[in-house]
């Protein structure tokens, strides 16, 4: 059985390592990356694209990018554990992807962020528990009771938001559990960022395929005007699809795998900030102290001293 720690790296000498920094740097990307992935998700229900055309610029463009570097990348592909590929395909690929989608349909942006990004470090704590056995030190519950504190306030402010918000907020936990399965998947995977982009992309692009030829996901790609689709390209195609596919797992590499979990927890508090001007959602009372409240739970879950002697830790 392992424990569950954030595991600071200590740095030899002055300052940070090298390492460190670099993987402070791509935390900040993916986070701000995530923040917009919020906002595309909220926003399919504001342009005449479906699900499954952002899905398939979320996937085709990462795979035509990544494809000249697939040879190379195979062997290790091989060699994955399938628990793990499997944790790493559906966790961000394509089910993540329509799970979430749906779930926003049905909220706000502020809450695709919240409840996903901001409760990722309780997702990887529950999915490992289950599946691992990993466990969680008694200084870190306060911060999952914040976290479970958020969630609540920000299920008693959906009242006005949709049309079905229990369903959209069951919808999004289900994709935070999903990403806490990626989250997890990763570290046990042993793959590069490369390879591990390639492990969500090819199998989504598979599975998407058959779904819009046969017109079971439906498609107006063709109908909509190409000034209408570069945001979604910006975002889904180039920062989810290619950036934050290979920022997030570097981070993980170098930052250990709660701590960016929780990290993360700052995704909320932009998409909630940036949602108000682009999309003109105004959170209630409820739902914004919620956020607030995920926010300082994850930041406290990260933050607490939970280092035991003689423990182990799962970074």
């Amino acid at each position: 059985m392992s424990q569950l720690n954030p595991s600071f790296p200590r740095a030899a000498g002055r300052g940070l390592p090298a390492g460190a920094l670099l993987g402070w740097a791509a935390l900040a990307v993916t986070v701000l990356i995530w923040a917009a992935f919020a906002l595309t998700i909220r926003a399919i229900g504001h342009s005449p694209l479906t699900p499954g055309d952002v899905a398939l610029i979320r996937f085709l463009m990462p795979a035509a990018l990544l494809l000249p570097l697939l040879p190379s990348r195979l062997p290790a592909l091989r060699r994955v554990p399938p628990h793990a590929a499997l944790m790493i395909m559906a966790g961000a690929g394509l089910p993540f992807f329509l799970i979430a989608a749906a779930g926003g349909a049905s909220t706000s942006a502020a809450h695709v962020s919240a409840l996903v990004a901001g409760t990722t470090p309780l997702s990887v704590v529950l999915v490992g528990a289950a599946l691992f056995r990993d466990r969680v030190t008694a200084a870190q519950w306060p911060g999952l009771g914040l976290i479970l504190l958020g969630i609540v306030l920000l299920v008693v402010g959906l009242g006005t938001v949709g049309t079905s918000p229990l369903t959209g907020i069951a919808l999004l936990l289900s994709a935070s559990l999903l990403w806490g399965g990626y989250t997890l998947g990763m570290r046990r995977a042993g793959l590069d960022p490369l390879a591990v982009a390639m492990l969500v992309t090819y199998p989504s692009l598979l599975l998407l395929a058959p779904l819009l030829l046969t017109g079971t996901l439906p498609s107006h790609l063709t109908q909509v005007p190409a000034q209408n689709l570069l945001p979604f390209i910006a975002v889904q195609g180039l920062g989810v699809g290619v950036v934050a596919s290979l920022t997030y797992p570097y981070a993980l590499k170098h930052l250990g795998t709660l701590r960016c979990a929780t990290v993360g927890a700052l995704a909320p508090v932009l998409a909630t900030l940036l949602a108000l001007p682009l999309l003109g959602e105004r959170p209630s009372v409820a739902s914004a102290i919620g956020v607030a409240i995920v926010t300082t739970g994850v930041l406290v879950f990260n933050l607490m001293p939970t280092r035991t002697k003689g423990a182990a830790h799962v970074q």
